[in-house]
């Protein structure tokens, strides 16, 4: 039975992979059962099955050092000092995996972007992939044989953030729905599903690639994302462009920022990947049950008292 610890387990992609790994996923791993420990300080209800390691990731200490994980999967560590303290912390680790971010890659270099570029500051998501890059860094300089993933826009069950919950909402009450200059902007997702079950190939087939770019293969457009949310619905929307007199992201909720990732080394060891009508399907079934575990923001608001006033 392999050990497995999650830093975080509690919200969205790290809750995902706490149970996705409590539960037996017979396709993509060597053995049927795993013993699914979290890390995090115990302020959120756990995912049924797990242990639960009580601590704060700034101050993990001698909590870890009882332990042997067999595999580590870093979800919720965003800088250096994170991730200091968490390899100081573990006693041994066979296999590590850190959920890091495309927010790595320059906005300025050459799209798609690839793996083999140069990576450093961008300036749409500032602080945050300058400080992913360097929990990366010193991640490979002290555990090499650990994989690194850098995914797009995540999506699926247990997405607290206001994203496509926000098109659902509008799809329910049949609104109109405003989209940036035209709805051109690429959108990439990667289903959370589709993030577990390569992690489940990387640890059973341990490639010598170590950094690797995950998403879909096709990218979305701001139109086709949203008429998919409103089919899942059963709506169709009235779509309605908005000019930059608007700032972006007072009404919707994505950056004004095109890109898209190359994700040809993924589809190599995992040539399928969810097909977006049915992960939204899965996001829409979740949402449903459990609208008061998303973050709303107040886009209506906006909306309604200053671009339909």
């Amino acid at each position: 039975m392999r050990k497995i610890l999650i830093t975080g387990g509690t919200i969205f992609v790290s809750r995902y992979i706490a149970e996705y790994y409590t539960k037996f996923i017979p396709e993509y791993t060597s053995e049927q059962e795993a013993e699914v420990y979290v890390m995090n300080r115990g302020t959120h209800n756990q995912v049924k099955g797990v242990h639960l390691i009580e601590c704060d990731k700034n101050n993990i200490g001698s909590k870890l050092s009882q332990y042997d994980f067999d595999v580590v999967i870093a979800v919720n560590i965003y800088t250096r000092t994170e991730m200091e303290n968490l390899l100081s912390g573990l006693r041994t680790v066979r296999d590590f995996v850190f959920i890091s971010s495309s927010a790595v890659y320059p906005e300025t270099l050459t799209q798609p972007f690839t793996e083999e570029q140069e990576c450093g500051a961008n300036s749409i998501w500032g602080d945050y992939g300058i400080n992913k890059l360097a929990a990366e860094r010193v991640l490979l300089e002290r555990c090499p044989q650990a994989y690194i993933l850098r995914p797009p826009y995540l999506y699926g069950k247990m997405n607290n953030l206001y994203r496509e919950a926000f098109v659902f909402d509008c799809a329910l009450v049949e609104r109109p729905f405003y989209v940036p200059n035209y709805g051109l902007m690429k959108l990439q997702f990667l289903h959370v599903n589709d993030l577990c079950r390569f992690i489940d190939i990387l640890l059973r087939t341990h490639p010598a690639q170590h950094i690797f770019n995950v998403g879909n293969r096709e990218a979305e457009n701001i139109n086709s994302f949203v008429k998919a949310c409103y089919k899942v619905v059963g709506a169709e929307p009235t779509l309605i462009s908005v000019g930059n007199e608007h700032a972006q992201r007072s009404y919707f909720p994505f950056h004004n920022y095109s890109y898209v990732l190359n994700v040809t080394k993924m589809s190599e060891l995992m040539p399928d990947t969810m097909p977006f009508a049915k992960g939204l399907k899965d996001s829409y079934k979740w949402y449903v049950k459990n609208q008061g575990a998303v973050n709303k923001k107040p886009y209506f608001d906006y909306i309604d008292n200053v671009i339909e006033k």
